[in-house]
């Protein structure tokens, strides 16, 4: 892929903590679960994306401000310790994004504090790891996140996720998945905060090889390669007051007429 614009700068950021602990988890993602995403990553964007990562243990989880600063899109994964996510950064995240930064969250990020913060809802969800078939049905293959993947996407063993998904409306929803035991799920889902755009997409539990399959890796970079900002600078929307010129004698207007 090949914009003509600068590389996009891609940071992945995983708990990986799973893998540390859980012998099946670190057999099925030897080099980390991040690592695996920020392969399919360049896998799919190539020169087009400089991709590093960033995990829960590193110095303010790896999210400096002058790190966030130089970040074009941060991809999100974290399951089992979202409450050791510091609220300092938490905060400095928030802000990011209403700033433009991107912001991609994975399966159980959904309970992150940052995406929690920024849906203003619960973000809870029905679950069940009984190793479901999951279909993942396009249902807007228009949009740029659905390009290059078959309909449906089939997982054949995954985590069950299922409705009620209590987040908002999304702005665009791409993707729903539906599982053997009959269960739907808006698994593609797009949002807009502040400056910033967002793409949730559930597809990867750590107990499965779901980040190996080459048709969620091509969802993922296309969601990275969307969620970059087209504004030429980081900014907070802000209040802005308009003087009575700048628009009141606009296009030869000459007042209201006095009678």
């Amino acid at each position: 892929m090949n914009s003509g614009r600068s590389p996009l700068r891609v940071v992945v950021w995983g708990e990986a903590r799973h893998e540390k602990v859980e012998p099946k988890v670190a057999a099925i993602y030897p080099d980390g679960m991040h690592n695996t995403i920020k392969a399919g990553i360049e896998e799919y964007l190539g020169d087009f994306a400089t991709v590093t990562t960033a995990t829960l243990d590193d110095p303010e989880h790896g999210l400096s401000e002058a790190r966030l600063q130089g970040t074009d899109v941060l991809v999100w994964w974290g399951h089992m310790a979202h409450d050791q996510v510091a609220d300092a950064v938490v905060e400095r995240l928030h802000r990011q994004v209403l700033d433009g930064m991107g912001l991609v969250v994975l399966h159980s990020g959904h309970w992150s504090k940052i995406f929690v913060k920024l849906m203003g809802t619960t973000c809870t969800l029905r679950w069940r790891s009984e190793h479901d078939r999951e279909l993942i049905w396009t249902v807007d293959p228009t949009h740029p996140i659905a390009q290059g993947v078959p309909h449906p996407i089939i997982i054949p063993e995954q985590e069950m996720y299922g409705e009620q998904f209590d987040i908002p409306a999304p702005d665009e929803l791409i993707f729903i998945s539906s599982f053997s035991g009959g269960e739907v799920f808006r698994s593609g889902c797009t949002f807009r905060r502040g400056n910033g755009r967002i793409f949730y997409f559930s597809p990867g539990d750590q107990d499965y090889p779901v980040y190996h399959h080459p048709d969620i890796r091509r969802v993922i970079a296309n969601g990275v390669a969307w969620a970059r900002s087209d504004r030429a600078a980081r900014e907070t929307p802000t209040l802005l007051r308009y003087d009575t010129g700048a628009f009141y004698s606009g296009q030869g207007y000459a007042g209201a007429l006095v009678r």
